[in-house]
């Protein structure tokens, strides 16, 4: 249903470096660019992910409630995406672990260099 998602950014050279090494820890890759928007993705198939500069010439802002949600496969891979997300200058949301859904909802949350939340998260989680 969702064919792509586009979130703003102030620079777009910085998140494409972010989002380039970050989106590597779960097999993904560039699908697209142009000279204001980049998009990610696994397949043509599947929703893509896209950083944007704004076409109104003012500044991208975070949406206030607005969360981009990264499903991966493992609680291993939630760590490594979220880690990877610090390290490549992102800030803590909310370090990954059960979040205690009837779903075995597992996630960590982020915010990339643009200040937007994204959270890397895998279901079917089960404490050990």
């Amino acid at each position: 249903m969702i064919g792509y998602i586009t979130l703003g950014t102030n620079n777009l050279n910085r998140a494409a470096e972010f989002y380039d090494a970050l989106f590597a820890e779960i097999g993904a890759k560039r699908v697209m660019t142009d000279e204001r928007m980049l998009g990610w993705g696994t397949s043509p198939d599947e929703t893509m992910f896209s950083v944007i500069e704004p076409y109104d010439g003012q500044q991208a802002s975070i949406g206030n409630g607005t969360m981009i949600a990264l499903n991966v496969e493992t609680p291993e891979n939630v760590e490594s995406v979220y880690a990877k997300a610090l390290a490549l200058g992102g800030t803590d949301e909310g370090h990954p672990h059960d979040r205690g859904s009837s779903m075995g909802f597992y996630g960590g949350y982020f915010r990339d260099l643009d200040g937007n939340k994204l959270v890397a998260y895998c279901l079917g989680y089960k404490k050990p």
